[in-house]
């Protein structure tokens, strides 16, 4: 499978702002997804995943009412609209893909893209 961010950009803190991954190469639909995110200096951190069907999703603490995870079968892409951005939001969004939710949480994704930079100035 082959992932592949974009969407990310500069925007000032309060704005919004979507990400797209679109997948090609297998079975999309059978696969759970995720996002991951990592900000200059740290850990890469789990922000959000959504199983296959669109019916159960997860998010991080820090994300959790500001962030939406969501997935269009039909078209392969799985989408991260990020509301009431921070700068603290600011780092490299990555999404990664996994038969099973819990692999994608656990961040033992299966695949990989590389990521798109969302940058948040205050």
């Amino acid at each position: 499978v082959q992932l592949q961010a974009s969407g990310g950009g500069l925007v000032q803190a309060g704005d919004s702002l979507r990400l797209s991954c679109a997948a090609s190469g297998r079975t999309f639909s059978n696969l759970a997804m995720g996002w991951f995110r990592q900000a200059p200096g740290k850990e890469r951190e789990f922000a959000a995943a959504i199983n296959w069907g669109g019916g159960s999703t997860y998010y991080e603490d820090s994300v959790k009412g500001r962030f939406t995870i969501s997935r269009d079968n039909a078209k392969n892409t799985v989408y991260l609209q990020m509301n009431s951005l921070k700068p603290e939001d600011t780092a490299v969004y990555c999404c990664t893909a996994a038969p099973s939710i819990l692999l994608i949480r656990r961040g033992a994704g299966n695949y990989w893209g590389k990521g798109t930079l969302v940058t948040v100035s205050s």
